[in-house]
């Protein structure tokens, strides 16, 4: 068996590299495994505005690159790579990756949730290179001052991303393929009292299509009744259809709630002592780089606390 670590982060992103930071300034030297996607969902943001530190913005790829490096000079280990399986009910802890067993005294979880998605190429293409699809409309908002916009869902989080887009748009459109709404009927009501909201029902987008300068233009539209297809013109699209939080590997090992999120007490102590969650994986209410950030410091101070009390 190889030598355990003190700790051990599976995940990346604002959570796991600030977890990674605090632990390696406690000389905890810490190992983070990175998982399938390094820095997590930020690596397909393009412009990040509002978080602290970075006045006139940053790419969120380049700002993930600088926690990195932050990390590691402090002393923090990274791994590329996929933890496959866990081990909890050993001491020290099992965590075997696509390459590798490591053991470690704890583990701090930040495996994040990943926005459920449309699928389409086009989709892709238009969130990564900033041309006016986002998943976040806390997050990017501020970039569609006075445009019309559209919002693809059915449920509560379709109607809050409405009602906090008409801050900064001209009109938003939300759509969604079935006429019943999944949303409660006092989320629905709000949103169909702003005189900012519009629905429009039934429909499915098949295609999101660009001008000549590369954004989105027009979200193609197909009527789930009669297959008729249509375009619908917009400066702007918001996929709100969910998250789901990227905790497979851990179920039956960790409490988790209905949805699959790591339940977390006292901070960000999870079910098994000495395994601790941070960020999106344990947040399904704010999901913001910066609370995710403030939870890996957390979860790196709660280990390092709890590794000095089994010490004593």
């Amino acid at each position: 068996m190889s030598e355990p670590r003190n700790v051990v982060i599976i995940g990346s992103g604002p959570a796991g590299y600030t977890a990674a930071l605090y632990a390696g300034r406690a000389n905890l030297a810490p190992v983070v495994v990175e998982g399938m996607q390094p820095g997590g969902q930020l690596t397909i943001t393009s412009d990040v505005e509002n978080y602290p530190g970075y006045p006139e913005g940053v790419l969120g790829p380049q700002m993930m690159m600088d926690f990195r490096t932050q990390a590691e000079r402090f002393g923090a280990e990274i791994k590329i790579g996929m933890v496959t399986n866990v081990d909890f009910s050993k001491r020290p802890f099992e965590i075997t990756t696509e390459f590798e067993t490591l053991f470690a005294h704890s583990i701090i979880i930040s495996t994040g949730a990943s926005a459920r998605l449309l699928g389409l190429e086009s989709e892709k293409k238009l969130m990564s290179t900033g041309g006016g699809v986002s998943a976040c409309a806390t997050c990017d908002g501020a970039f569609f001052p006075d445009k019309e916009l559209v919002v693809i869902g059915g449920g509560d989080s379709a109607m809050e991303e409405a009602n906090f887009l008409t801050r900064y748009a001209k009109k938003v459109t939300v759509i969604h393929r079935r006429d019943v709404w999944r949303a409660s009927k006092i989320m629905h009501e709000r949103a169909e009292k702003n005189p900012k909201i519009e629905f429009l029902v039934p429909y499915e987008v098949k295609d999101l299509l660009t001008g000549d300068d590369g954004k989105l233009r027009a979200a193609q539209l197909e009527n789930t009744e009669n297959g008729e297809i249509t375009e619908f013109p917009c400066e702007g699209l918001f996929v709100a259809i969910g998250h789901v939080p990227n905790s497979k590997i851990f179920q039956g090992k960790v409490d988790m709630d209905e949805s699959g999120y790591i339940q977390v007490h006292d901070g960000t102590f999870t079910s098994v002592e000495g395994v601790f969650a941070a960020g999106d994986i344990s947040d399904k209410k704010y999901r913001q780089a910066i609370t995710a950030a403030g939870m890996g410091c957390m979860a790196a101070i709660d280990a390092e606390r709890w590794l000095e009390a089994q010490e004593g």
